[in-house]
């Protein structure tokens, strides 16, 4: 009879043991925007006539203040106090209180800031729809944080939509989670996280304090020098046009600002650099606002204002890393990791931008338009679901395995700039995907004409990591995990480890697809005609 008893409070202890690990968990992929839902088509009336466009530019620093330093003694870029490794206590309060750094492995703290980070603003306004798009120096800001954000920005300031790109950064403080000092914590900083937030709205509202009549120019440069990227995963596809949006003072021709669309990861620093930096992209951005000087001469004249940068279709993956990038003034060919790498790269890239400004083009008639839905996309992945539940991933579920993320388009007059949620592999893009042989699914290509072929555009630019990081987004006829492996690899290919699933591909295609056509039929004033549901 005893043992029975003892069995019976084992079991019960057990049952209750399970059901507080089933509530743990459930609180930690809690959906935090319940009801959320974005069916967005501004302005209200299409055939609104709009008035002069005018724009705003505005930057805050995110760089984090108040962290310890880590005293990296191997330089293995992991903290390991057993090895000698030590910290600076900056806050003065005795123990490690470090930043860590997003990207390539855990355990890696930030040892100083080498340059500041930003979250860069563009506000645009036409007198029917105001837009906010703001650039993160981060590698990724997930859509729980955008609907944050997008709630401390004042009704008054009267924003119709707020979008968020994070330029995917892996020398940047971690703002998704899965980077802390072990796979099981978490390396967001709650009180960092929130810092970020309040800058992005101060760059809004900076923004908005500075929008003037506006004029704006583009240009594209298609042909770039061999060696700022490459593609790491067959089939090789690039989208390596460099698009440029200028923007200047229509009354005064007082520069304002720049967007500027490249696609490649920003990780030329590689994995040992523990030193804070917005990579080749603050370089980029340096040298088209101030010009080129090179031994004294100015070789070529800055774009002034403020350059906000967007990275487009880096899936697959593009990077800087084991390419030869030749400096464009020495000579000099760069291999290896370091500062002197992002330096040429960012240094080609403006390059580019400022050699061609010949090639630039009045944009006619800019009215502006923007289409958005949420929608949401099977969570696949163990790593990703396993994350959640421990709370290392701080996201919510928006059902049963089930992730809220958000899609959208913008129309400029003749340019269109696709905002799409995570890393999306190019050929969905631009096109050339494939069904190679050992694929995991016997489908032909399913992400379908590509998508720059739906947009009718003069100039058209791809936003990744648009109000979201959902991974790698991957054509569903390429995905393999399972051998044999394509193209007769030896092992799987990197990507899919990092992707929610492989229904993402299609999921994401098809709800842009979605949404063009939805575009199209509210654009010619038949949006009545049939209910456009959302997704």
């Amino acid at each position: 009879m005893k043992v029975w008893r003892v069995l019976r409070w084992f079991v019960l202890a057990l049952v209750v043991v399970v059901v507080a690990l089933a509530a743990w968990a459930g609180w930690h992929v809690r959906d935090r925007h319940r009801g959320y839902e974005l069916n967005l088509f501004v302005p209200q009336d299409p055939n609104q006539p709009a008035s002069q466009l005018e724009a705003g530019f505005g930057k805050a620093s995110i760089t984090p203040e108040g962290y310890d330093w880590a005293v990296d003694v191997d330089g293995n870029a992991r903290y390991e106090p057993a090895k000698g490794d030590s910290f600076v206590d900056v806050n003065g309060n005795g123990r490690f209180d470090p930043i860590w750094l997003a990207g390539f492995h855990n355990d890696r703290p930030a040892a100083g800031v080498h340059d500041d980070i930003w979250a860069r603003a563009v506000v645009l306004d036409d007198g029917r729809v105001r837009l906010a798009l703001v650039a993160l120096d981060a590698i990724g800001f997930m859509h729980d944080d955008v609907v944050d954000v997008r709630r401390l920005v004042p009704e008054e300031w009267g924003i119709d939509q707020v979008v968020i790109h994070s330029i995917h950064d892996h020398e940047v403080p971690d703002l998704i989670g899965i980077w802390g000092h072990d796979p099981f914590h978490s390396g967001v900083d709650p009180r960092y996280r929130q810092f970020v937030h309040e800058a992005i709205v101060n760059a809004i509202g900076q923004a908005v304090d500075g929008l003037r009549p506006t004029v704006v120019t583009r240009w594209q440069i298609d042909e770039i020098p061999e060696g700022l990227a490459i593609d790491t995963r067959p089939p090789y596809v690039y989208d390596l046009g460099i698009r440029v949006l200028r923007f200047v003072d229509a009354e005064t021709g007082d520069p304002q600002g720049s967007l500027l669309a490249w696609a490649n990861h920003p990780e030329a620093l590689g994995s040992d650099n523990l030193l804070i930096t917005a990579d080749f992209v603050g370089y980029f951005r340096d040298y088209v606002e101030r010009g080129i000087v090179w031994n004294g001469k100015q070789v070529y004249k800055g774009l002034g204002g403020i350059a906000v940068y967007v990275n487009g279709a880096l899936g697959g993956l593009l990077t800087p890393l084991h390419t030869e990038t030749v400096h464009p003034f020495t000579g000099e060919k760069l291999t290896e990791t370091s500062f002197e790498k992002a330096d040429a790269i960012g240094l080609s890239l403006a390059i580019q931008v400022l050699a061609n400004q010949d090639k630039a083009v009045q944009v006619e008639a800019p009215v502006l338009s923007v289409a958005a839905r949420t929608l949401k996309v099977p969570l696949a992945n163990p790593y990703f679901q396993l994350g959640g539940a421990l709370g290392v991933l701080e996201r919510g579920w928006a059902g049963w395995k089930k992730l809220r993320t958000e899609i959208d388009l913008i129309r400029l007059g003749e340019v269109a700039i696709l905002c799409i949620p995570g890393e999306i592999y190019p050929e969905i893009v631009i096109g050339g995907i494939e069904h190679p042989a050992g694929a995991d699914f016997d489908v032909d290509p399913v992400e379908v004409p590509p998508l720059f072929d739906l947009l009718d555009a003069k100039m058209k630019i791809l936003v990744g990591l648009a109000n979201d990081e959902i991974g790698y987004i991957i054509p569903k006829s390429e995905w393999d995990q399972k051998p044999p492996y394509l193209y007769n690899a030896k092992k799987s290919p990197y990507g899919e480890v990092n992707s929610l699933g492989p229904e993402t591909g299609p999921t994401i295609y098809a709800a842009v697809r979605g949404l063009l056509d939805a575009y199209q039929q509210w654009q010619s004033g038949n949006q009545q005609k049939k209910p456009m549901l959302p997704l």
